[in-house]
């Protein structure tokens, strides 16, 4: 008796022909949609952030910055709204410092392109003057913005128009707004600089009258004006340069010796800042000279004529007669008359005489006071561990010496100079400065977005596609009865006839057949490879037999 046979067939997976039209059409749809989602999100994911290149940037400096960045293959954005540059926020320090480079932006406005400018046959001279002056402020405000710490600059120029029938004319003023870069100043010197180039470029400005204001609101230039004040300055800078220059010369002479940090040193210097003038008139009297001479002699005679005036004494005297002989004395001999006889000379004599006029230099040393600390020896021990030692009084005696001869030591002033051996204190170690958070580094927002597109792109694959396909790809399993008519069960075994036991032929090679497929269908190659190996194992005549039968059948 033959038992009859159930055939197990597993056809192919289904193909997308055999779905249903709509669901065909909804896979289609559900595929393309996580395709362009997956497409979307990793586009997304690498797209960086973008952040705020310049901002009050005229047309003119927006049209250089982009070509700037065209030529440096840099992604940009124009935001519509207000027309400023958006670059990658990763790549914005290192594009503000390639632009800076290249001189961009350049700001300080409009200069003399506003003359340019084509003038209809209405324009004022009112609205000449007035585009002539902003021109000046603008090519100004260029030179202030060319100053290595100044952003911007802006510049308010107060012209009171001048006339001829005016005898008291007001003065020309201006007002510098200047916008420094964050962190930075202005020294004084770069301060009376842009002071003083204000004052030069335009006609009758006086410095004094130029006011410079930074954005912080505060007033950078001088109000007073003081000459005094001004040389007060300049008298403390020289004061300093002094001590610096001595303190260089102290450092350059003993580092060799000690260290570069080894030693301290500090220099007070009193400088005198007198400014005395001195004329002096000085004769040497050993050397005369005639410079002018003047002689007067006079000669009178004494008249003899007495006795009460009248006619006879007024007669003129008798003529006169040259006396024969003349004494020593000068008077007539015999009865002549006596001679008066006077003489004057003045005689000038001038004196080898030398003028002096001397003016001491001022800003001369008065009086130096030198203190220089000098650190104990560092020396290695035998042992490897560093030990200090301190000098010795004749090493710090011959650093005195050298401190003295690089000073210009004087005793006549009363300079003092000291040098002492002080062991220094250990630096304390300085806490690091807190670094960012990673949430505020500029990659981190693109490293999340990346991340968010891969974890979404991942979902798509294994959560929506995957489980589609392997529905649409499931294997359809059809299972057939035998000519005998016995049914199968739900479990897929067979169902046996009644009064069969163990649903076996009694032949011995179909009863292993029909054994084997009575059984469950494994549901993978490796498990029909196990389940053979353990039909093996337990019954190996009867596997033999089997394989005797299909070979007998097959053959």
């Amino acid at each position: 008796m033959v038992a009859a046979r159930t055939d197990n067939e597993i056809l192919p997976p289904q193909s997308l022909m055999q779905v249903p039209a709509v669901r065909q059409l909804g896979i289609m749809l559900g595929i393309a949609a996580s395709v362009a989602i997956g497409v979307a999100v990793v586009l997304w994911s690498q797209t960086p952030n973008y952040a705020l290149l310049y901002s009050s940037m005229a047309e003119k400096e927006v049209s250089e910055v982009l070509d700037s960045l065209n030529k440096l293959n840099i992604d940009y954005k124009i935001d519509a709204a207000s027309g400023s540059v958006l670059v990658p926020a990763g790549k914005l320090d290192e594009l503000r410092l390639k632009l800076a480079g290249q001189g961009l932006p350049r700001g300080g406005g409009i200069g003399f392109e506003l003359l340019e400018k084509e003038s209809s046959f209405g324009t004022s001279q009112l609205v000449e003057q007035a585009r002539y002056q902003r021109a000046i402020e603008g090519e100004i405000a260029r030179s202030i913005t060319s100053i290595q710490n100044v952003r911007s600059a802006r510049i308010h120029l107060a012209l009171p128009k001048q006339s001829a029938f005016v005898r008291k004319r007001k003065k020309a003023s201006a007002s510098v707004f200047v916008n420094l870069y964050s962190g930075r100043g202005l020294e004084k010197g770069q301060v009376e600089a842009i002071v003083h180039l204000v004052a030069s470029s335009v006609p009758q400005l006086e410095s004094s009258n130029v006011t410079l204001v930074d954005q912080s609101g505060r007033l950078l230039s001088s109000e007073s004006g003081s000459s005094d004040v001004l040389l007060t300055s300049k008298q403390f800078d020289y004061k300093q340069q002094v001590e610096n220059h001595l303190i260089d010369r102290i450092e350059t002479i003993l580092t060799p010796l000690v260290g570069s940090s080894g030693m301290r040193a500090q220099v007070t210097a009193d400088i005198d800042f007198t400014i005395t003038e001195r004329t002096q008139d000085s004769y040497n009297p050993e050397m005369p000279s005639l410079r002018s001479e003047q002689t007067e002699e006079q000669l009178s005679q004494t008249s003899s004529v007495q006795g009460v005036p009248g006619a006879l004494s007024n007669q003129p005297p008798a003529a006169g007669v040259a006396p024969e002989t003349a004494t020593t004395e000068g008077a007539v001999a015999g009865d002549s008359q006596p001679l008066n006889s006077t003489k004057r000379a003045t005689r000038n004599f001038e004196l080898d005489k030398t003028i002096t006029h001397t003016r001491l230099a001022s800003g001369e040393i008065g009086r130096l006071s030198v203190a220089v600390v000098i650190d104990d020896q560092h020396l290695l021990g035998q042992d490897g561990n560093a030990t200090q030692k301190a000098y010795t009084e004749e090493e710090l005696m011959r650093m005195t010496s050298l401190v003295k001869q690089a000073v210009g030591f004087d005793v006549v002033r009363g300079d003092v100079v000291t040098v002492s051996n002080i062991s220094f204190k250990m630096p304390e170690v300085l806490e690091a400065l807190p670094e960012l958070e990673i949430w505020e580094q500029g990659w981190f927002w693109d490293v999340v977005k990346q991340a968010l597109g891969g974890l979404v792109v991942l979902f798509l694959i294994f959560g929506v596609l995957r489980p589609t396909l392997r529905s649409l790809m499931k294997p359809v399993e059809i299972k057939t009865i035998s000519d005998a008519g016995e049914g199968v069960d739900v479990d897929g075994q067979k169902a046996l006839p009644a009064g069969a036991e163990g649903g076996m032929s009694s032949a011995s090679g179909e009863a292993g057949e029909e054994e084997i497929l009575m059984l469950d269908s494994p549901s993978g190659y490796e498990k029909r490879v196990e389940f053979a190996q353990k039909m093996v194992d337990d019954d190996p005549k009867r596997v033999a037999q089997v394989v005797k039968t299909w070979v007998s059948t097959d053959g």
